[in-house]
């Protein structure tokens, strides 16, 4: 009953950050480029709730991202997949306590999740390549993702031991038989 609540609240906040990514950030950009609140929600539900529980999550959402917004649907579904399996796996080599390296693993998310959209996208269409003008958006939202994971790390990290406590438990017995 516990979990189902949270993924109640990891789906309420999932639409709080659609709002905030389609409305309130179009106003906030920078040379065209808005933050991805997607990559860092994705990425810290691997870090927090685990493989199991993070990659049919982000997939979720990365089908409703593109389902709302893409022509295409899956890309965006498969490569927020990719970072939710990445932040499971960085979850088990790296602290979760250290701001700087929750720092390398957004900037490492991003980078992952842009580029495979990228390729993905040269692949499938007939888009030219452009990489000088992809570096620039790149950075530009690293920098971005960046920032708002600095402002916005204690919360996540507090909301993020909540679903440790709960996705992550032991399933240990304490009784002897």
């Amino acid at each position: 009953m516990k979990n189902t609540i949270i993924i109640i609240l990891t789906i309420i906040i999932f639409l709080i950050i659609y709002f905030l990514q389609a409305n309130f950030f179009v106003w906030f950009t920078i040379a065209g480029v808005q933050p991805n609140l997607f990559i860092i929600m994705a990425l810290f539900l691997g870090l927090f709730a685990g493989k199991r529980v993070s990659i049919p999550i982000s997939i979720f959402m990365g089908i409703c991202i593109d389902f709302f917004i893409s022509k295409k649907i899956g890309i965006s579904g498969i490569m927020l997949g990719v970072v939710a399996t990445l932040g499971g796996y960085l979850d088990k080599n790296f602290s979760k306590d250290s701001r700087i390296t929750i720092i390398l693993m957004v900037i490492g998310s991003s980078i992952v999740y842009e580029l495979g959209i990228y390729i993905i996208n040269i692949i499938t269409t007939t888009t030219t390549l452009e990489i000088i003008a992809f570096l620039k958006i790149l950075g530009i939202e690293i920098l971005y993702n960046t920032l708002l994971t600095i402002i916005l790390y204690p919360i996540i990290q507090k909301a993020g031991y909540k679903y440790e406590e709960n996705f992550k438990a032991s399933k240990i017995l304490t009784r002897y038989f």
